[in-house]
């Protein structure tokens, strides 16, 4: 007796059936997963091979062996933008410890003010701090012409260029990384560990040496790999600043030129410095337990008692205030600037409104401002529904590879912006499965699917950190009651997330209106962003258009920051969630 074949609808019924368990399902795990692996592998991993394959397509290993060689841009720029990121860590280092430790360990005049205000470069696109500081402190920026103006030199003053500029943007830029995590670290170390040292003797360096650095060095290998990576994938800075030996300044000119296969090798090599530091800082971090076995007191702040001291003290946090408040308040002051206007003066020696009603008002000036809400809201409906999907897989789904999965995601935030618009420009030049045949170059998909890649894993961490802190018993309890795995997920977890997905959600929004790096390789003139709009207006010489733009995008910024709060206060919420299973 043969068994039947059996129908598709009674298919249907059987596998509806076996996933009737939900998440209790064996299939259903690979089930869910299965997408997410496809879209990972074919807008993350596949388009990696694809710029391999491109980059070797043409003189074979030729292009790599340039990096090889004893001389040449190739050898030159690798080493000038290893050399950056590892300076750039350095000074940030210095800059962001020594700012936590002095504002969470002291108790002085002027510190609240400095605390206002300490986030502010964390707010500033990057294409906007850059322009903030070319206005600020290069040969034609306001303070270097300000001195030639008052000791009347002939040229300006302490104006930064080439390396050193990009070294002062990256600094003022970056350091919030390392205050942040130190801050953090500081605030829940016991001060009896410290107090211990000295008690035994210890002076100030050894204590600094042997106790304070090792308890915060996973806060600093956090830091030193975000700033590290960010400074790698660095293109306004260099650009700016006129230091065209970069890894990323190459990638640029070898697509503007035409020579897509040296482009594609800059962009694989740059690819595989930026993952293998990323693993081996990961690695690092684990070859130690950095707990201690302290109460977890935290520590007090100590008044200032040198005399000399508490009077620098109010005069320095003024200072510091200026310096922090100083490139905002620079786009600002030019942003109501008369095009064309400003030369040689100290100062814009016209102003206007103009600006703002020319952006607003003229079709051609609004559609970057349209272009770049459109996109980034595409992308970021994208991040959401993936992002939260492999969270929850991550979090919450026990099956074969899901330490892979996580590690794609960190692939996609590990990789710079050149490098993900050279692999979309490789892998989406000629139609293939993942875009139904269609090249995606020179239309408008390209750029919200760039925008997707490089800020998916903002939405994935928001979102994992938040299913962290909601108990499975909750959802288990609604299934156990009657409920399908499709309504517990979403009347009870997405419920339970909502705050941190929109908090990830809202960030990516602005990274994706500010984008740059990856935009200016793949934009046309129909797809033109605001980003790519202000660094074509600051060409033509129209800084205060330029300016405007930029004006957007920093109030854009500020009120998703305040959003953002509201939202963080509103995960109260979800921590008392757990109350509701005792």
């Amino acid at each position: 007796m043969t068994a039947a074949t059996p129908t598709a609808p009674g298919w249907a019924a059987a596998l509806g059936r076996r996933l009737a368990g939900g998440a209790n399902s064996r299939w259903f795990p690979y089930l869910l997963v299965l997408p997410l692996v496809l879209v990972l592998w074919g807008f993350v991993v596949q388009p990696m091979f694809a710029t391999f394959r491109e980059s070797v397509s043409a003189n074979g290993t030729d292009n790599y062996l340039q990096f090889l060689s004893s001389s040449g841009v190739a050898r030159e720029s690798l080493f000038t933008s290893l050399f950056i990121s590892a300076a750039s860590v350095l000074l940030c280092g210095v800059v962001g410890v020594a700012m936590a430790f002095l504002l969470k360990r002291f108790h002085f005049r002027g510190r609240r003010l400095i605390e206002a205000f300490i986030l502010v470069p964390a707010a500033l696109p990057p294409l906007i701090g850059a322009v903030s500081f070319q206005l600020l402190y290069s040969n034609i920026g306001i303070v270097p012409r300000g001195l030639q103006a008052l000791l009347g030199t002939d040229k300006p003053v302490l104006a930064f260029d080439g390396i050193a500029g990009v070294l002062v943007v990256h600094t003022f830029t970056m350091y919030p990384f390392f205050y942040l995590a130190a801050s953090a670290a500081l605030a829940g170390m016991d001060p009896s560990v410290e107090e211990a040292a000295y008690n035994l003797g210890a002076g100030r360096v050894r204590v600094w040496r042997t106790v304070l650095l090792p308890m915060l060095t996973p806060a600093l290998i956090s830091a030193s790999l975000l700033v590290f990576m960010t400074s790698l994938a660095s293109y306004t800075a260099p650009l700016l600043f006129n230091v065209s030996q970069t890894m990323t300044m190459q990638i640029y000119i070898n697509r503007t030129n035409g020579d897509l296969p040296m482009a594609s090798a800059y962009a694989s090599v740059l690819g595989i410095v930026s993952i293998i530091f990323l693993l081996a800082m990961r690695w690092y971090e684990g070859r130690r337990n950095y707990q201690s076995q302290s109460k977890g007191v935290s520590a007090v702040r100590r008044e200032i008692t040198n005399p000399i001291g508490r009077w620098l003290a109010p005069l320095a946090s003024v200072l510091a205030t200026l310096v922090l408040l100083a490139p905002v308040g620079a786009i600002a002051l030019v942003a109501f600037s008369a095009d064309r206007s400003w030369t040689t003066e100290v100062l814009p020696p016209t102003y206007t409104f103009e600006n703002f009603v020319t952006i607003f008002t003229d079709p051609k000036a609004f559609q970057p401002i349209l272009n770049s809400v459109q996109m980034s809201l595409i992308a970021v409906v994208g991040c959401v529904v993936i992002g939260v999907l492999i969270a929850y897989a991550v979090r919450r789904l026990t099956f074969v590879g899901r330490g892979l999965l996580d590690v794609a995601v960190m692939i996609a935030w590990a990789l710079p912006g050149t490098v993900v618009a050279i692999n979309l420009i490789s892998a989406f030049s000629t139609g293939n499965a993942f875009s139904f045949g269609q090249v995606l170059v020179g239309t408008f998909w390209i750029l919200p699917l760039a925008y997707f890649v490089r800020f998916l894993p903002i939405v994935f961490r928001s979102s994992s950190a938040t299913l962290a802190l909601i108990d499975p018993s909750l959802e288990d309890a609604a299934r156990n009651l009657g409920a399908s795995w499709l309504r517990a997920f979403y009347t009870i977890t997405v419920r339970l997330m909502l705050p941190g997905v929109l908090a990830g959600a809202l960030l990516a929004f602005v990274h994706g209106v500010g984008e740059f790096v990856a935009s200016v390789l793949i934009y046309t003139s129909s797809t033109v962003p605001i980003s790519v709009a202000i660094n074509n207006r600051m060409y033509s010489f129209e800084l205060g258009t330029a300016a405007a733009y930029g004006m957007l995008q920093v109030l854009l910024i500020f009120v998703v920051m305040w959003f953002s709060g509201r939202l963080e206060s509103s995960r109260t919420a979800t921590r008392r969630a757990e109350q509701w299973t005792n």
